[in-house]
C-alpha cells in the first residue's frame, strides 16, 4: 500500500486513512493507491462497511494535488480504475461507504466525500467545489453529484461561486448524516459502521444497486425497473439463505447469523 494511503480492520470494518501532508491532496499516484484499498474492501467477504477520512485535524482531503498539475500532471490523467480518489466512479462497489470528514473538503475532496453513500463530519469541516475560480469544473462527480444532493439552486451557487458550506447548513440540507466534536469522530464513523454492518450484506448491496439503477427515475419506472429481474444484487437477495434467516431469527428471538448467499 502507499504510504500516503493507510488501511486498518476493525472486526468487519476498514478504516482507510489518506495521510498525504500537508493538504492530503491527491495525485495520480494516490488515486491508484485509493482505488486499490476500496477495490481490496470490495472483494473481501468478510469486510461489511467501509470508513474514508483523513489524516491530522485541518484537511479530509485537499482535492487534485495542483502541484502534481503544475509539474505536468494532466487532468484527465490516470487516476486508475475508480476514478480519481479510487471511490467517484467504483461502480461496482456494493458495500457501504462512510466519510468521515474531519476538516477541510475542498474539489476533488468534497466529491470523494459525495462518492460515499454516508457521511459523518467534525463540526469545524467545510465543504466546497473551487474549480470554476481556476478555470475548470469539479468533474469528477461534483458537477453531478451535488445537484442531486442539494437543492439545484444551492449546488448551482457552491459550483460557480466556490463559497464554502459549514457544517450546520450541510446538515440541514441532508448533505451530512451526522456531525461529532473532531476528537469523537473516528471512533463515531467506526462505531456506526459496525452498526450498519449487523444489517445483512446481500440486503445492504440490494440497496445499493436498486438506488443506483433507479435514480432520478419517476416512481412507477422505478418499480418496473426493481420487478424486472434485471438487478442482480436485489435477485440474490430475494432467493438467499439470509432473507430465510432473517425472520427466523426473529420468531425465535436470537440474532440473525448472515451468511451472505
Amino acid at each position: 500500500m502507499n504510504n500516503s494511503v493507510n488501511c486498518k480492520i476493525y472486526d468487519d470494518v476498514m478504516l482507510i486513512t489518506l495521510d498525504r501532508p500537508k493538504a492530503n491532496a491527491i495525485d495520480a499516484k494516490t488515486s491508484h493507491a485509493l482505488g486499490d484499498a476500496f477495490i481490496s474492501f470490495r472483494d473481501n467477504n468478510k469486510l461489511r462497511v467501509a470508513v474514508i477520512t483523513g489524516a491530522g485535524d485541518r484537511f479530509f482531503c485537499g482535492g487534485w494535488d495542483l502541484k502534481a498539475a503544475s509539474e505536468g500532471e494532466a487532468i484527465d490523467a490516470d487516476f486508475g480504475p475508480g476514478g480519481f480518489a479510487g471511490l467517484t466512479e467504483l461502480w461496482d462497489l456494493d458495500k457501504p461507504v462512510i466519510a468521515a470528514v474531519n476538516g477541510l473538503a475542498v474539489g476533488g475532496g468534497f466529491e470523494l466525500a459525495l462518492a460515499a453513500d454516508l457521511i459523518i463530519a467534525a463540526d469545524s469541516a467545510e465543504f466546497f467545489v473551487p474549480e470554476a475560480t481556476l478555470g475548470i469544473i469539479p468533474d469528477s462527480g461534483g458537477v453531478l453529484r451535488l445537484p442531486r444532493r442539494l437543492p439545484s439552486a444551492v449546488a448551482m451557487d457552491m459550483l460557480m461561486t466556490g463559497r464554502r458550506m459549514a457544517v450546520d447548513e450541510a446538515k440541514h440540507f441532508g448533505l451530512v448524516n451526522r456531525s461529532c466534536p473532531l476528537s469523537e469522530l473516528e471512533n463515531s464513523a467506526i462505531e456506526w459502521a459496525h452498526q450498519i454492518a449487523k444489517s445483512a450484506p446481500l440486503s445492504l448491496a440490494a440497496i445499493k444497486s436498486v438506488v443506483r439503477k433507479t435514480d432520478q427515475m419517476d416512481l412507477e419506472g422505478a418499480y418496473k425497473v426493481m420487478r424486472s429481474g434485471e438487478i442482480e444484487a436485489y435477485q440474490k437477495m430475494l432467493n438467499s439463505e439470509d432473507a430465510k434467516e432473517g425472520p427466523k431469527a426473529f420468531a425465535e428471538k436470537r440474532s440473525p447469523v448472515w451468511k451472505g448467499k
